[in-house]
């Protein structure tokens, strides 16, 4: 406790907070009734669902190279600003593509404001590495998880109640106010330049395609000569398959499998369980961390949410489900945590925007073509047995790779590598 105490004395942290998290509350809430109203609406559709998940992954991979060069080259406050303003706007312009009813502009939108938001997450976690030293670094990872575990806690109800009671239209205008809100208090931050313009001030002019494609191959050569920061980014491709299983499944296996009339209602119970295990679990974990290295809180919490998951996906009825759930969710934090505490302290300031520009890429990717593959194939010849397996198989193989490849090197001295050409 002591620790969040003396990171909330902070003031620029405290705005980033609430930034992130009034940000994640409305996104929440409007892609929750969004999905809830395609499934209303297109019943006998389920692929519906995963075509709107992979709106909000599929962007990635047409920005990938563009996201970390901008948030090392330009003002990654302005960046962070813009990013929530525009993704407002484009709220706003989703109302009106919804009330039009042309699928292939709902989907575009999506495609659009989803795009917006890839420079957003690189920018912060910029910010976030300046402002913050190395001994918060976990500290902060574990509030940030908390932040979500809220939002899946309550997060889905307060979808469901907003799409019940104001119809999507209502929630998509929360989800654009809260970004509003979040950039106001990005814009309210008094960051350094030094922070804001690690690598000095560049013009708009100067980022020609040489530049930036020369920018984003030095970051990937950052990455490959660090051979702990390699062996972590491998993971993240299974990760991505996780995702996007975890997505579209818990709403399948409730609509298809254990309740099919009343899967709404259970949805929101599901949500608590799954909220109250990862709040849970992050209160835990974020005391745990602080007595055991980093490694050996991924491998674990891997391990032992992979199997759970892999059980759950078995399950006959509602409360074994939603036990099996519940301690899938309570290690995952473990995870999370381990891995926002470590990322920031072995990578280089200057290269924060371009790492994460390879991380989310790598991530997406796997993340679309597990969305894909489960419209083409779920309710034809894959099942929701099969599904779960695959998702918690994807953790388990993490797991088992992290275990042969992160001791040996956690135990090297890790030291960071600048490059001695200029940047």
């Amino acid at each position: 406790m002591k620790k969040f105490k003396e990171i909330f004395m902070n003031p620029i942290f405290v705005k980033l907070f609430f930034a992130n998290f009034t940000s994640q509350m409305g996104s929440v809430i409007g892609i929750t009734a969004f999905t809830f109203y395609l499934l209303d609406r297109f019943s006998n559709q389920p692929a519906y669902a995963s075509i709107t998940e992979m709106m909000y992954s599929l962007p990635t991979l047409a920005v990938f190279f563009l996201v970390g060069v901008l948030a090392d080259r330009m003002d990654r406050q302005k960046i962070a600003f813009n990013c929530d303003m525009i993704s407002s706007f484009l709220s706003i312009v989703l109302i009106g593509a919804i009330y039009i009813g042309w699928m292939p502009l709902i989907f575009a939108v999506l495609f659009l404001r989803s795009a917006i938001s890839k420079f957003f997450f690189p920018a912060e976690s910029g910010i976030l590495q300046g402002v913050l030293s190395k001994d918060d670094y976990a500290t902060s990872a574990g509030l940030n998880q908390m932040v979500s575990s809220l939002f899946m806690l309550f997060g889905g109800a307060l979808g469901i109640l907003a799409y019940r009671f104001t119809g999507v239209y209502g929630a998509i205008i929360i989800d654009a106010l809260s970004f509003i809100v979040s950039g106001l208090l990005m814009r309210a931050c008094k960051i350094s330049e030094e922070v804001r313009l690690p690598n000095g001030i560049h013009k708009w002019r100067d980022l020609n395609i040489a530049f930036v494609m020369k920018d984003f191959k030095t970051g990937a050569l950052y990455i490959l000569k660090n051979k702990l920061l390699r062996s972590l980014i491998v993971g993240f491709f299974i990760f991505g398959i996780v995702n996007g299983g975890f997505s579209v499944m818990p709403i399948f296996i409730l609509k298809y499998k254990l309740a099919p009339q009343t899967y709404e209602e259970y949805s929101v119970v599901l949500g608590v369980i799954f909220g109250s295990g990862i709040l849970i679990g992050s209160v835990l974990s974020s005391i745990i961390i602080q007595k055991m290295r980093f490694h050996q809180g991924i491998i674990i919490g891997l391990l032992i949410t992979g199997s759970f998951v892999v059980l759950s996906g078995y399950s006959s009825n509602l409360p074994m489900f939603f036990i099996l759930i519940f301690i899938s969710a309570l290690t995952l934090p473990l995870v999370n945590i381990s891995l926002g505490g470590w990322m920031p302290s072995i990578v280089d300031k200057k290269y924060m925007g371009r790492v994460q520009g390879w991380i989310s890429p790598l991530m997406m990717f796997s993340q679309t073509i597990t969305l894909a593959f489960i419209s083409a194939s779920f309710q034809k010849f894959l099942t929701i047995e099969g599904l779960y397996c695959i998702v918690g198989g994807g953790l388990i193989l993490a797991a088992i790779y992290y275990m042969m490849v992160l001791p040996k090197l956690s135990k090297q001295e890790i030291k960071i590598v600048k490059h001695s050409s200029t940047v």
